[in-house]
């Protein structure tokens, strides 16, 4: 095969673009920065509903959720040589690995996640939530951001004193529960109005209704599933000798056929795009392998002269135009598909193959199996 030919194949075989399918919608599609949602109208969300025998109550909006293979790191979407604008794989990994770790929370009994069906590697059909406002983030390990700030001198974290004399990449003396805001929140005092600001458990006490809780007993329910949640993950992860550093989960409430209202995990779990994890025989020897996203954001820091534009939030547009205006070496691309596919199949079990076209594939089966697109 040319490289001209393997250049065309893998362009195709990546979902770069995934806001435009002809799913039947009555509502505007949204779009972020790996996923898209295309919710559907009340006539379908009651039909999937009854055919299909979703727990869930039969009103509940539904909706398609369908992954990219898009990659995004420091807050921008970044783009290979040769018009190749995703990551061969990337997708199906992170949908894959979701599914398995929210099978296990469920087998365990921790708690249902917003995934009623799976009908492509690349598609979930979701049932609307009402989400926890909260970025939860667990940390197992001192490294990242955390290890800057603690550098810099700085003991405080979301309210909770860290001891002196910890080392870059140490084990932390317990696991540490860092949350953050989710979107915008107005009116809660001490509490900045911008997106992803640290918080304490004092502040989400105080304010539980501006956190979409619904009595002060759901913090602790919430902080139970994220422990257990992380747990199991990081037991599983242990036995295939992988470290699981730390994470951010997501949660919300839903109801059911029978009308009880629960809180869910939503959005993913324990994917490389959500989590940091560590190769164990590496950092056994002293060194940090990572097998995750980690090791895309070291390649753009190390790739580009000047870091701090990737750093500093104060030159977003900068930012935004290094990676508007720069097709980065296929080569890093397809290393961060190893890094993606690789750690999906110790999870999984299961080989990730690449479609050679995903979209008509995705098209074909909601078409066929679903009745969603016209």
């Amino acid at each position: 095969m040319s490289a001209a030919s393997a250049g065309k194949s893998l362009k195709d075989s990546v979902l770069a673009v995934n806001d435009d399918l002809p799913i039947r919608t009555d509502k505007p599609v949204h779009s972020g920065k790996v996923r898209s949602v295309y919710w559907l109208t009340e006539a379908d969300s009651r039909r999937l509903i009854e055919e299909k025998g979703y727990d869930v109550a039969p009103d509940a909006p539904l909706a398609i959720m369908v992954i990219s293979d898009r990659i995004s790191a420091f807050d921008c979407i970044w783009t290979g040589a040769g018009g190749v604008k995703g990551v061969p794989g990337k997708g199906a990994a992170l949908n894959a690995i979701s599914n398995h770790w929210f099978k296990l929370f469920r087998e365990k009994g921790l708690a249902d996640s917003h995934i009623l069906d799976i009908p492509h590697p690349f598609v979930w059909i979701v049932q609307k939530a009402k989400p926890v406002m909260i970025e939860a983030i667990c940390r197992q390990y001192i490294t990242g951001s955390m290890w800057r700030a603690y550098s810099k001198g700085e003991r405080e974290f979301c309210g909770i004193e860290i001891a002196d004399g910890l080392q870059k990449d140490q084990k932390l003396p317990e696991l540490l529960i860092t949350p953050s805001t989710k979107g915008i929140l107005t009116g809660i005092p001490g509490v900045p109005e911008v997106d992803d600001v640290n918080i304490t458990r004092a502040d989400i006490e105080n304010n539980f209704a501006a956190f979409n809780f619904r009595s002060a007993d759901d913090i602790a329910t919430y902080e139970k599933l994220l422990k257990e949640g992380f747990n199991v993950i990081s037991e599983e992860l242990a036995a295939l000798d992988q470290i699981f550093v730390d994470t951010k989960f997501e949660f919300g409430f839903v109801t059911d056929k029978a009308g009880n209202e629960k809180l869910i995990y939503m959005d993913e779990v324990g994917t490389p795009d959500s989590s940091r994890i560590w190769d164990g025989e590496s950092y056994r020897q002293g060194n940090i392998v990572e097998n995750s996203k980690e090791g895309f954001r070291q390649f753009l820091l190390n790739h580009f002269e000047d870091p701090d534009i990737l750093l500093n939030k104060d030159r977003m547009d900068e930012r935004s135009a290094l990676a508007r205006d720069n097709e980065l070496p296929l080569e890093a691309l397809m290393d961060i598909s190893r890094t993606y596919t690789g750690i999906a199949e110790k999870v999984t079990g299961q080989k990730i193959e690449l479609s050679e076209n995903p979209k008509a594939e995705i098209v074909a089966v909601l078409r066929e199996q679903y009745g969603l697109i016209d």
